[in-house]
């Protein structure tokens, strides 16, 4: 008999099949690497060709709108990350391993998540075979992780460092393939070093654009319109002005009495206060014309969402400008306010999303040791977020910022050319902290003696297999960005052999070439790390035996 039909919405349409659950399983071997690997393999393959000069791009369909145009990408991190899900239950939980590994690599070093998907690989597919034919996984994964550190110094000897507007842009080049935009980065971190600002925005034109900032600003703008002094910019200016940094709200005028009392005492004429919140009652003591002739007065709003973020946004405005907080935790109130609390800055500027100051009255050891203690906990910090978040601070600490603006022809080409821009800065700040090594992948080939010594050496079956499949490795990214690029790798790798260390190929100019003279260099920090993350999410790969898939309700079962 004919299913039953039902009606929606005025159409007649069969009853859809609904998903069955999925149900647990266990997967034994040698389902597990096989099934694993075919999941790894289908990720990095979709990231290989987007390795070297001239890479290829991935169309990724986007969706939740019809007739959109596919997304076009060249990084691996984003391809990896709008991979959800693939369908095979097995093969995804490879896929979503090496997706993990790749994307935790872009949120520490930014860039270098291609040479990591490869090298990952490489080891992985050989290291499954040498397995398979009676080598030990536990120690396999040992012996590649204990000599992971021997390479890592081996690339550190080998490390340089750079500096000047066009060996930076030259560099930064390497990392987006995007002239324009390499020659303003160069530029702006000649300017700003490794520590200061630098805001990516979306701009309104078709060009790039930068300006400079002098000074320091926080999120967190004018309490009220009606502060504003300059119709034009919509900002208020104070010159020579004292800071009260608080977190307190202030609900009553009579809260404000004794701090304009105490300003006028100590002869301040133009005062900044920055607040919790403010309400209309008590700014408008601050906005009678009498007071603001005897003192001028703005009101910004503590910079900030969370605790936390107000807390060091507080705790760096005080440094630098020589206030003492007031603060609620401390049982802090504006009646007890004395002169000291006041700190100065020689320029004030706010308007109705931000405030920043000019020269704050700071104590330069004070400031030199807040610095030094934030640079020592950001080296020893490993979570991503925490680590953006100091780095925000330092920038700002560092009293200078530059505002880079992308423009280009579609929304879609200007905020891919931005995820672009915000990757080579973050690869370019490692360059400049760290240094740089010989770039298209010929700082891993320059490993390869240590590697050949070790195996002459070895007498361990693992240990000798780890050498061969880490040989076999570090070749793995210049055979892709020869083949990217159109060549045959077992044809041009002899001849780069041949000529020893240091040469390596420039696919731009299609030759072989010293990669130093060249001006081809990849960030070492970049290098270490990609080298670090696929030497040792493969090795920990090795050793998986089983894969355990949970029970899912039908809610959560794929549909594609």
């Amino acid at each position: 008999m004919p299913q039953p039909l039902s009606h929606s919405r005025g159409t007649v349409q069969e009853d859809a099949p609904k998903p069955k659950p999925r149900r647990p399983e266990i997967v034994f071997q040698p389902q597990t690497y096989r099934r694993f690997q075919e999941g790894t393999n289908l990720i990095i393959n979709a990231i290989r060709p987007t390795l070297g000069p001239l890479p290829r791009t991935v169309a990724i369909e986007q969706t939740g709108f019809r007739h959109k145009p596919p997304e076009l990408l060249d990084d691996g991190a984003t391809i990896a990350r709008r991979i959800i899900q693939i369908k095979n239950r097995s093969k995804d939980v490879g896929a979503m391993f090496v997706r993990h590994m790749l994307w935790s690599l872009y949120e520490t070093a930014g860039d270098g998540t291609a040479t990591a998907a490869i090298l990952f690989q490489s080891l992985f597919n050989q290291g499954v075979r040498y397995v398979i034919d009676g080598d030990n996984p536990m120690r396999l994964r040992h012996h590649l992780e204990t000599l992971t550190p021997l390479l890592l110094n081996n690339i550190q000897t080998q490390t340089t460092h750079l500096s000047g507007k066009n060996n930076l842009a030259a560099l930064a080049e390497t990392i987006c393939y995007d002239p324009p935009l390499s020659k303003i980065l160069g530029e702006i971190f000649d300017v700003i070093g490794d520590d200061g600002r630098l805001e990516i925005r979306s701009g309104s034109g078709t060009e790039l654009e930068r300006t400079y900032v002098e000074g320091v600003y926080w999120d967190g703008g004018l309490a009220s319109r009606a502060m504003v002094d300059n119709l034009k910019t919509h900002q208020a200016t104070l010159e020579n002005a004292a800071i009260l940094v608080t977190d307190l709200e202030i609900k009553e005028p009579y809260e404000l009495v004794p701090v304009l009392d105490m300003a006028l005492t100590c002869g301040i004429k133009h005062l900044v206060i920055v607040a919790k919140t403010i309400t209309d009652r008590a700014l408008g003591i601050l906005l009678i014309k009498e007071n603001r002739e005897k003192l001028k007065t703005i009101v910004v709003k503590t910079p900030g969402y969370e605790i936390s973020s107000q807390h060091d946004a507080l705790e760096d405005m005080s440094i630098i400008t020589g206030a003492t907080p007031m603060l609620e935790a401390a049982g802090s109130t504006l009646a007890t306010i004395k002169a000291g609390h006041f700190g100065t800055a020689r320029r004030v500027w706010a308007d109705y999303e931000f405030f920043g100051l000019v020269a704050g009255r700071s104590d330069s050891r004070a400031l030199r040791s807040h610095v030094s203690a934030l640079r020592k906990i950001f080296i020893n910090i490993s979570e991503p977020q925490e680590r953006q978040r100091l780095q925000i601070r330092l920038e700002k600490l560092m009293n200078g910022t530059a505002i880079l603006y992308i423009g280009d022809h579609t929304l879609v080409a200007l905020e891919a050319r931005r995820a672009l821009a915000e990757r080579t800065a973050k690869a370019l700040r490692g360059v400049i902290r760290d240094g740089v090594v010989l770039g298209g992948g010929v700082a891993l080939l320059n490993c390869r003696h240590l590697l050949h010594e070790i195996l002459r050496q070895s007498q361990e079956k693992e240990e000798r297999t780890a050498c061969r499949l880490l040989l076999t490795a570090l070749e793995a990214p210049i055979r892709t960005i020869l083949r990217n690029a159109g060549y045959d790798p077992c044809e041009l790798m002899p001849e780069i052999n041949k000529h020893g260390q240091g040469f390596g190929f420039d696919a731009i100019r299609r030759q072989i070439v010293d990669m130093s003279a060249a001006g081809i260099f990849d960030s070492a920090s970049v290098v270490k790390h990609s080298l670090y993350s696929a030497v040792h999410a493969a090795a920990l790969a090795l050793t998986v035996d089983v894969i355990i898939h949970r029970k899912a309700p039908p809610q959560s079962v794929a549909t594609n």
